[in-house]
């Protein structure tokens, strides 16, 4: 039997159509299977990221996830309404504005049985963030997403004590990561010398130990 060129295309474009919306399922940002790879934490974005995000990348699985805005955030008025919404409908409990968030309108978001609670913080005095993370890793509750401006920087310098703090990575290792992970963007007075001096105000807080099975679960490969 012959088959029309109009029909049987019909039939390929409609294949087509189902595998994509098959493909596009929620992103699971609570998983914890094993951590992140490299080229997870390094790429320009990953699956979940709401719009108007740049640089959305996993640091500790189902835990960490980082950020910024395209474009940057140059009114400082942080995440909007839509995009708190949308990172709650994703799982995520607690956001972090870290440095610029002059402007922001801080608070918790609903979104059926969850919420969102955003909060500002600092690169330089990171311990409320730190302690957010132990509390998701502890509690079970959804992730924690920091960001910056652009999400290079800044929600970068936290994300490296998050490692050094809960994967038991070293200093130099976490300065590497942070500097991969800059993509080139400049930094003011030089770069080492704006990640040394957010680190000189960092130390590892033993009140905030995690298990072996933990650290297993959520650490990069």
């Amino acid at each position: 039997m012959q088959v029309e060129p109009r029909i049987f295309k019909a039939a390929v474009l409609a294949v087509i159509a189902s595998l994509s919306v098959a493909g596009t399922g929620k992103a699971d940002v609570n998983a914890r299977d094993g951590g992140p790879s490299r080229s997870e934490m390094l790429a320009r974005s990953n699956t979940g990221a709401p719009d108007g995000s740049a640089f959305f990348r996993p640091v500790l699985d189902g835990v960490l996830y980082r950020g910024g805005f395209s474009g940057g955030d140059k009114g400082r008025t942080g995440l909007s309404s839509s995009q708190r919404e949308a990172l709650c409908s994703e799982g995520f409990s607690r956001g972090f504005y870290a440095d610029f968030g002059k402007n922001t309108d801080y608070g918790v978001t609903s979104c059926g049985d969850g919420n969102f609670d955003y909060q500002a913080a600092r690169s330089s005095r990171p311990a409320n963030v730190m302690k957010a993370i132990h509390d998701v890793i502890k509690n079970g509750d959804g992730p924690v997403y920091v960001h910056c401006m652009w999400g290079v920087h800044s929600s970068g310098a936290l994300s490296a004590m998050a490692l050094v703090q809960f994967c038991g990575w070293s200093e130099e290792r976490a300065k590497e990561y942070w500097n991969d992970a800059r993509n080139g963007a400049p930094c003011s007075g030089g770069c080492d010398k704006w990640i040394d001096a957010k680190f000189d105000r960092f130390s590892v807080d033993q009140s905030l130990s995690i298990s072996d099975a933990e650290r297993a679960a959520i650490c990069p490969k």
